[in-house]
C-alpha cells in the first residue's frame, strides 16, 4: 500500500484550517491547531505562499488563503457549470444527429473531454470523459485554437504530430484553417486524427463572450458526409447546440 506524503498532508490540513473559522490566523495559532512545531509550520506556509495558495498580511503577519486557490476553484466551477448547462443540449444533439457528442475544454496543450454522450444505438462504445485530444487535428481542438488566444499559442508551441496523411502540421496551413473556422463558425476533422472518422465542432462562449469550450459530434465519415461534403444539417445542429449552451451561460445571441 502506498504511503501518503506527510508534508502534503500537512499543507492540505493548513489550507482546510485557513478555509474555516477566522479569516486570518497567526503562525502560533496554525502550529498549535495542527500540532506542529513553529519551524515546520513556517516552512510549509512559506512554500504555500510562494505558490500563491497562501497570503500573509504585512501589518499583522497573519495568514489567509491566496488568490491562486480562488483561481483554481473558479476554473473547477466554470467547467462544472459548463457541463451542467450542456447536459440537455448535448443529449438533444446526440438524438438529432445520431452521433456521439463530446464537450471539451483547453487543458495542458490539449482538449480535455469533460462530457460525452454516446451515439444513440446499440453499438459498443467506451466512455471518453477525462480523455485528451490534440489541438491541431481535432474539430474540438481547432475551434479552441481559433477562438481562444491561449489555446492558439499552445497549439503553435506544441508538437503538431501527423496522425494520418491528412493531418495539417505546417504553421501557415494551420493558421488558414483557423481563419476558415472563425469565418464559418465551426471546425471539421475529416480523417485528420483517426482513419475513417470525421467530426464537427463549434465554440461555446460565456457571459463575458469569452470562449470556454467546444461541443461537437464524431462519427464515421460515410455518415457525416454526403456526396463528398459534410452534411449541412449536421453542421447546423452542432452550431445550434453551441449557441444554446452559450445562451444558457449568459452569452446572449451570436
Amino acid at each position: 500500500m502506498a504511503r501518503n506524503i506527510q508534508s502534503l498532508e500537512r499543507a492540505a490540513a493548513m489550507l482546510r484550517l485557513l478555509a474555516g473559522g477566522e479569516r486570518r490566523l497567526g503562525l502560533s495559532d496554525i502550529a498549535s491547531s495542527l500540532g506542529l512545531a513553529k519551524g515546520t509550520a513556517h516552512g510549509i506556509l512559506r512554500t504555500l505562499q510562494q505558490e500563491g495558495f497562501v497570503e500573509q498580511d504585512e501589518a499583522s503577519g497573519r495568514y489567509q488563503l491566496g488568490a491562486e486557490l480562488l483561481r483554481l476553484g473558479t476554473t473547477y466551477l466554470d467547467v462544472h457549470e459548463l457541463r451542467a448547462r450542456a447536459l440537455v443540449w448535448t443529449d438533444d444533439l446526440a438524438r438529432s444527429s445520431g452521433e456521439s457528442v463530446h464537450l471539451g475544454v483547453l487543458h495542458q496543450q490539449g482538449v480535455l473531454i469533460v462530457h460525452h454522450v454516446f451515439r444513440p444505438d446499440d453499438s459498443r462504445q467506451v466512455l471518453e470523459i477525462g480523455a485528451m485530444q490534440p489541438l491541431h487535428s481535432t474539430a474540438l481542438g481547432k475551434v479552441l485554437a481559433a477562438y481562444d488566444p491561449v489555446a492558439h499559442s499552445e497549439a503553435l508551441e506544441a508538437d503538431r504530430k501527423a496522425f494520418t496523411d491528412r493531418t495539417v502540421c505546417g504553421v501557415e496551413a494551420f493558421e488558414e484553417i483557423l481563419d476558415l473556422t472563425r469565418a464559418r463558425g465551426y471546425a471539421a476533422d475529416v480523417e485528420e486524427t483517426w482513419e475513417g472518422v470525421a467530426s464537427l465542432a463549434a465554440p461555446i462562449h460565456d457571459r463575458r463572450r469569452m470562449p470556454v469550450g467546444a461541443v461537437g459530434i464524431t462519427g464515421a465519415v460515410e455518415r457525416l458526409r454526403k456526396d463528398g461534403e459534410l452534411r449541412p444539417e449536421l453542421i447546423a445542429a452542432v452550431r445550434d447546440c453551441a449557441r444554446a449552451v452559450s445562451r444558457d451561460l449568459g452569452a446572449g445571441r451570436f
